[in-house]
C-alpha cells in the first residue's frame, strides 16, 4: 500500500469519523472503500454511456424482439 496526503472540508470529515466510529473501522479502511464503491459506480456509467451510444449508432429495427414477446407474459396472479 502506499501512504497518501489529502485535504478534506473539515465538516466532511465530522461525518467520515461519526461513520467510522459507528463501524469500527479507521479512515483509511473506510476511504479505500468509499473510493472502491465510487470506481464502481464510474465503471457502470461507462458501460452505459457504451450501450447508448451503440444503439444510438445501431437502433433496434422495428419487430426485431417481437419473438420475445410472448416471453414477457407471465399469466395472471
Amino acid at each position: 500500500m502506499k501512504t497518501i496526503q489529502m485535504t478534506i472540508d473539515e465538516q466532511l470529515l465530522e461525518q467520515v469519523d461519526a461513520a467510522i466510529q459507528a463501524q469500527g473501522m479507521s479512515r483509511s479502511a473506510f476511504i479505500r472503500e468509499a473510493l472502491q464503491l465510487a470506481l464502481r459506480q464510474y465503471a457502470l456509467r461507462l458501460m452505459e454511456r457504451r450501450h447508448e451510444e451503440g444503439y444510438t449508432a445501431h437502433p433496434a429495427a422495428p419487430g426485431e424482439f417481437d419473438v420475445w414477446q410472448d416471453e414477457q407474459v407471465w399469466g395472471e396472479p
